[in-house]
């Protein structure tokens, strides 16, 4: 599922536009502090909660956004898309909200809580076993179906900008903000506002060690796609990442770094027991970069972890597999 070619990159101008389509349909989601987790870490840490967001993740944001830019006929055929799960339930939830209906592949491994998701809010849910890409390119054809791509599109990349306009109306202060990668459609959207608005701020990406096909990309220089990419962090395990996606990290993201599935299943126990926030281990890669030294807060600053998202899969954090 290949994005578009690379055009302008998305501005602040196209992220506040979005952020006013999507004004009232999607909520403000709060940021909060841990004194413990602060200390833990050794400077002041908090969180920008997506969990409280629609469908319980940050996804909605982009999606919604995108199903307001399509044209009318485009609607009418209804919208298609590949996802392992937050991306599906955020276009079966905006799909409604847009007056279409949607059909999303998924693995058939996929987390079975986020299939049942996809479905109750709509949509309808294509489990595939062999090739996902090849199922959803087939569906796509043979229903003629408007492609929704899960992150690698400027309307996806401008709707989920709209989490940093919110931060930094509530956080001017900021000096890190750690975001998770996957496709890399969220940290795009969040580092164009940052570096725009607040240019001192440093923007770092944070991916699983299994995969991390954005660190790859950048060391490469291009697109990059792995074999296989699994990860108790499910929502970060991206096959590749986009056209899109890698030429706003390259311009505006400082750095993106790896940690391990030790240290994610860790911090998603901490971000539970600590702050009673349930993350999902995708959201939690913030905090492992600060556990395990990758990153180091500024002493006296102010830095922010985003929890992408709260669609848990409560037996799989608490066995630790």
């Amino acid at each position: 599922m290949a994005g578009d070619a690379v055009g302008d990159l998305v501005t602040i101008d196209a992220v506040r536009q979005a952020a006013h389509r999507i004004r009232g349909r999607v909520k403000v989601t709060p940021v909060v502090a841990s004194a413990s987790l602060s200390a833990m870490v050794g400077d002041r840490l908090e969180f920008k909660a997506e969990m409280f967001q629609q469908t319980g993740s940050f996804k909605v944001r982009g999606m919604l956004h995108k199903l307001l830019r399509l044209t009318p006929q485009q609607r009418a055929r209804g919208v298609v898309t590949v996802s392992a799960g937050n991306a599906a339930a955020a276009l079966a939830w905006a799909a409604r909200q847009a007056g279409t209906s949607a059909t999303v592949v998924m693995p058939a491994t996929a987390v079975p809580a986020k299939i049942e998701a996809t479905r109750a809010y709509g949509g309808e849910v294509i489990l595939a076993d062999g090739d996902l890409f090849a199922t959803y390119e087939a569906v796509r054809d043979e229903r003629g179906l408007t492609p929704v791509h899960p992150f690698d599109d400027p309307d996806v990349i401008a709707g989920q900008g709209s989490l940093a306009l919110e931060l930094l109306a509530e956080r001017p202060e900021l000096d890190i903000v750690l975001v998770p990668v996957g496709g890399g459609g969220l940290i795009s959207g969040i580092a164009v506002v940052l570096k725009t608005l607040l240019p001192d701020v440093q923007v770092v990406g944070v991916e699983p060690a299994t995969a991390d096909v954005v660190s790859r990309s950048l060391a490469s220089g291009t697109v990059e796609r792995l074999p296989s990419a699994r990860s108790v962090a499910d929502g970060l395990a991206a096959p590749v990442c986009g056209v899109h996606t890698l030429a706003h990290i390259q311009r505006y993201v400082d750095r993106v770094v790896r940690v391990g599935e030790e240290s994610i299943v860790e911090a998603t126990r901490l971000i539970l027991s600590r702050t009673k926030l349930v993350a999902e281990p995708a959201a939690a890669v913030g905090l492992a970069a600060l556990l395990e030294g990758t990153v180091r807060p500024y002493p006296g600053g102010l830095t922010l972890a985003v929890l992408s998202g709260g669609n848990l899969d409560v037996s799989t954090v608490l066995s630790g597999r």
